[in-house]
């Protein structure tokens, strides 16, 4: 199978294995961008924890879900965000004030758009989840 976009496969892997009840899940190829945007989700509860597997095909992360994603996904066009206009991407990915993250690839590193609007950087739009 021909990976085009290996952060869309894994937000849909993670979002269909929630959706079926599952306890865990596998994503692979595994990539530092992949793992850093598994961590803020780990950090903000979204999922219970994940570990790097080597499979020596570029590896593998195992994903344990939580039971806490509504729906999660790669937003494909990777729009520039500038730091003043969060709200506005918030609004169009996010269902409510307050409820859920947008990931994103900032300067100083792979960040929610909390973290992002803290360090008064911003970057490009990566995925969310809620």
């Amino acid at each position: 199978m021909a990976r085009l976009n290996p952060i869309a496969d894994a937000m849909s892997t993670i979002k269909n294995a929630a959706d079926t009840g599952k306890g865990e899940c596998i994503v692979e190829p595994a990539s530092k961008l992949l793992g850093a945007m598994l961590g803020i989700m780990k950090e903000k509860g979204y999922i219970s924890d994940f570990e790097f597997v080597e499979d020596g095909r570029g590896g593998q992360f195992r994903i344990s879900l939580s039971g806490r994603i509504n729906k999660c996904g790669a937003i494909t066009t990777r729009y520039s965000v500038k730091a003043g206009d969060m709200e506005f991407w918030e609004t169009q990915y996010l269902p409510g004030k307050d409820f859920g993250i947008l990931l994103l690839s900032t300067s100083k590193g792979v960040l929610s758009h909390e973290g992002a609007r803290k360090e008064g950087v911003g970057g490009e739009l990566l995925g969310y989840v809620y």
